[in-house]
């Protein structure tokens, strides 16, 4: 997938991953995707929240080993 945009927040908890992304998303233009790498099992429940509550769009997530991808597209 074409991700413009790529943050490591591997070894974060809830919420700094979900903070960081909302931060790295507000630098990114619209229709632009950024890809989080995250170590938290509860980010995947906490990006479904955050995309429904910020209309950004939950384009795919995934589990690799230990690591929780996840790509939203800016709204």
């Amino acid at each position: 997938m074409d991700t413009q945009r790529e943050l490591d927040t591997r070894g974060l908890n809830c919420p700094l991953p979900i903070l960081k992304a909302k931060k790295a998303l507000a630098e990114m233009n619209s229709g632009q995707m950024l890809k989080v790498i995250a170590t938290d099992p509860g980010s995947m429940r906490d990006f479904q929240a955050f995309a429904r509550q910020t209309g950004n769009e939950l384009v795919e997530q995934s589990n690799v080993a230990d690591e929780f991808i996840h790509v939203l597209r800016r709204r």
